[in-house]
């Protein structure tokens, strides 16, 4: 078959649908396939539905990489037969669009496969034999930020972080977390976002992604899923408290104290503040849907 170009879709423009409860984002999506009746299948698919919407498509890994670069996706759909390396093609993609989700369709079923793909970084893995309606709900649930695994490949997961099997024995010895990147861990093990982990440990947004980045380097982990399993199934966290959210006077409390005196050093300012009371959502562990999302209570955020 010729190579073809990267084309793109029809109908670009930022779109919401109204619904039942409210509004639904647009999902642009790229198709990343081999066979061009394939891509023509899935493109037919989605004309029929309201929130997704096709705006590039792809048939060779250099096509796909320049597609991602190019368009403004949310989603591309990978084939893994595009690369000789199909795992280390997905990190690279993540790689070069941190944002991006990737849902990637195999030819059939690979527990190693799957495994590897699932800790490099995919979104959503499928087979090609899916059914039109769950390709198209496990779209608008990795589109809400929720990975999603069919029946099968949910049970490989879950054995292999039971088992501690998703690497090669021996990669992950036994490492020496600093203080602070205790209590940062133990902050997400409690399903905690960036912006309260910076409140709470007295820092930014930023830092604590860099942090989690040095974190997950030590662990040999991925993303904020595995560094909670990890941790929870290696005791590293076991009676590391989150500390408490800063406590603030209360809007038109007590008056500032400040030293009238002198503007010499030593003289101090307590500033008034809001009340920061806010309630904390307990550590939940992840939800398996019946239909084969994985679902956590608590989003993680992924750092960026």
């Amino acid at each position: 078959m010729a190579s073809t170009s990267v084309s793109t879709g029809e109908n670009h423009g930022v779109h919401v649908d109204n619904v039942e409860n409210g509004a639904r984002q647009l999902i642009r999506v790229i198709l990343a396939d081999t066979q061009a009746i394939f891509r023509a299948g899935l493109r037919k698919i989605f004309a029929l539905e309201d929130d997704i919407r096709v705006v590039g498509q792809a048939e060779t890994l250099p096509q796909t990489q320049s597609a991602v670069t190019k368009f403004s996706a949310d989603i591309l759909i990978f084939e893994s037969a595009l690369a000789p390396n199909p795992v280390e093609a997905v990190a690279e993609l993540l790689r070069q669009s941190p944002r991006l989700k990737i849902v990637v369709v195999t030819p059939a079923a690979d527990e190693q496969l799957t495994l590897e793909l699932f800790r490099r970084g995919a979104h959503g893995i499928l087979s090609r034999e899916v059914e039109p309606e769950i390709l198209v709900e496990c779209l608008r649930k990795v589109a809400a930020g929720e990975p999603w695994l069919e029946s099968q490949a949910i049970h490989w997961v879950m054995e292999a972080y039971r088992g501690h099997n998703l690497r090669p024995s021996g990669t992950r010895s036994k490492v020496q977390l600093t203080p602070k990147e205790m209590l940062i861990v133990s902050c997400v093990t409690q399903g905690m976002k960036n912006k309260e982990i910076a409140v709470r440990v007295g820092t930014t947004e930023q830092v604590v992604k860099n942090y989690l980045r040095k974190v997950y380097d030590k662990l040999g982990v991925a993303d904020r899923l595995e560094l909670a399993l990890y941790c929870l199934s290696h005791h590293v966290v076991d009676g590391i408290k989150a500390p408490a959210l800063p406590v603030t006077a209360p809007a038109g409390g007590a008056p500032q104290n400040a030293s009238a005196a002198g503007a010499g050093a030593g003289a101090g300012a307590g500033a008034g503040a809001e009340s920061a009371s806010r309630a904390v959502e307990p550590a939940t562990a992840p939800a398996v849907h019946s239909n084969g999302a994985i679902r956590n209570q608590t989003s993680p955020e992924k750092p960026s």
